[in-house]
């Protein structure tokens, strides 16, 4: 996911923990059963997608994916990730299909509300400066393509952009056509999964040690915080030896809180400086430079907030 989400960043946000629904991801890359709208193409055409545009925020079947969303995720998941097959390991599953529905509905809207992406622009130069040309690199929740994929591809990287949003792989189809992109949900990179439910057997085992690179900007911050040391474990994996790793973060003492989002529902997970440190080196990562950058979107309706870049290297 590209750009950022404007947060307040003050305080720890809560909620009660009542039982939540259980759904697991779409097989084969097949839409979860509740699909969002199509998005408007940035062409200058005005084309859409395929099934023309719906208004932001309601998917084709006419219910609004926050209110799924708050029907699902009423609450912060269990103390750590939960074991594979288990009700609360599917009940996450759902949250993730539905968070990437509520980002079809977002489409554009997203790039639009911000358009300053300075931070991403950084590591992207720092990337191209440390990786030969041909590189491989990972673009973990790719967005709309802008700005990594597009800076890196013209930089003479090879980009695979993944992302759970059929819209927003649908612009970033569009917006970088030489990149390579897939559907898959993160959290099942480098697992047996990414081959036999995705049908992606170069993000699951056998591409471990593929990608000279990787990107995760604003991304994992969908994750509940039990759940980011695994993924970044997982794409850890997929990386070389000494491997680099861009990651951008929102900096806030936030775990999985619900918060509203350009006419939608999404849980946002946050981390103070020195807690993201220390999740970094405990995935396996070494921080080597961190930067804050303060960022105020576009929407005069959203709140600034702090964003946080590092620049990581896989140790062993």
């Amino acid at each position: 996911m590209e750009g950022c989400l404007a947060i307040v960043t003050t305080g720890q946000i809560s909620d009660p923990t009542p039982a939540g629904a259980s759904c697991d991801a779409p097989p084969r890359g097949s839409r979860p059963a509740a699909t969002g709208p199509s998005v408007t193409s940035p062409s200058a055409s005005g084309s859409t997608a395929p099934g023309g545009t719906a208004s932001a925020g309601t998917s084709s079947t006419g219910t609004a994916p926050a209110a799924l969303l708050s029907s699902v995720t009423s609450g912060p998941p269990a103390a750590g990730p939960p074991p594979a097959g288990s009700a609360e390991e599917l009940r996450r599953r759902g949250v993730r299909a539905l968070q990437a529905v509520a980002f079809d509905g977002i489409g554009t809207g997203y790039d639009e509300v911000f358009p300053a992406k300075g931070g991403q622009l950084a590591c992207g130069e720092w990337l191209l400066g440390e990786l030969e040309p041909g590189a491989e690199v990972l673009d973990v929740g790719c967005g709309t393509g802008e700005p990594t994929a597009a800076r890196l591809v013209a930089g003479g990287l090879r980009v695979t952009g993944i992302d759970l949003s059929d819209g927003m792989l649908a612009l970033a189809r569009r917006t970088v056509p030489e990149a390579v992109h897939h559907r898959i949900d993160m959290y099942d990179l480098a697992t047996e999964r990414a081959a036999t439910v995705w049908d992606l057997p170069g993000l699951g085992p056998a591409g471990a040690g593929r990608f000279a690179a990787a990107t995760a900007f604003f991304s994992l911050i969908l994750l509940p915080q039990d759940e980011v040391p695994t993924v970044l474990r997982r794409i850890r994996r997929l990386l070389r030896p000494g491997g680099l790793l861009a990651l951008g973060m929102v900096e806030a003492d936030l775990d999985h809180a619900a918060l509203p989002f350009l006419g939608t529902t999404l849980r946002i997970t946050g981390y103070l400086r020195e807690d993201l440190e220390r999740v970094l080196t405990g995935a396996g990562f070494a921080v080597q430079e961190q930067f804050g950058m303060p960022y105020a979107p576009a929407s005069t309706s959203l709140p600034p907030e702090e964003q946080l870049f590092l620049r990581c290297r896989r140790v062993g």
